[in-house]
This record gives structure tokens, C-alpha cells and sequence, in this order.
């Protein structure tokens, strides 16, 4: 089973990869909070769902670099999975 987060996670890099963790939150119309998104997008990153690049900080910037994430090829198999498969289940 494909948690909500992740589903929607997914589906949200499918239809306009790349992006950040905060831009996901703010196209997410509330689902994602700013204190979990990092933690799911972390959790999907290991199970190979999506994958990240560092962003380079410029010279002389503070604070934590941003990630921009992007669905593998994995992880549009498995949504596209899913869909079928609660498709074919709504048809019974």
C-alpha cells in the first residue's frame, strides 16, 4: 500500500518535477506540513521512490542548502501501479 503522503508527493513531482520541499507544501493545499514533508521525502529517498540534488550555495550565503527533488523511475512505476490497481478495484 502507498501511503497518502507519499501518493500525493508522488503526483505532485510526476505532473511538475522538479521541485523543493517547500514548494511541494505549498502546492499541496494543506495535506503537507512544513515538519513532515523532509521526513517523508527522506523516508521515499531511501526506498528509491525519489531522488535529490543539493542545491550549491553561493559565496558568502548562510543556512542549509535547498534539495530539489524529482520522481525515479521507480517511483512514477509504482504510482502508476497504484493508480491501476484502486481502478480496477473501484470497477468491482
Amino acid at each position: 500500500m502507498l501511503p497518502k503522503k507519499e501518493r500525493l508527493i508522488l503526483e505532485l513531482l510526476v505532473a511538475a518535477a522538479p521541485m523543493y520541499g517547500l514548494q511541494l507544501v505549498e502546492r499541496s493545499d494543506g495535506a503537507l506540513k512544513r515538519g513532515t514533508v523532509y521526513v517523508t521525502l527522506g523516508r521515499m529517498e531511501a526506498k528509491g521512490l525519489v531522488e535529490s540534488d543539493q542545491e550549491a550555495l553561493p559565496a558568502g550565503a548562510i543556512g542549509l542548502p535547498r534539495r530539489m527533488y524529482r520522481p525515479t523511475a521507480l517511483g512514477k512505476r509504482v504510482l502508476r501501479a497504484w493508480d491501476i490497481f484502486t481502478r480496477e478495484l473501484a470497477w468491482r
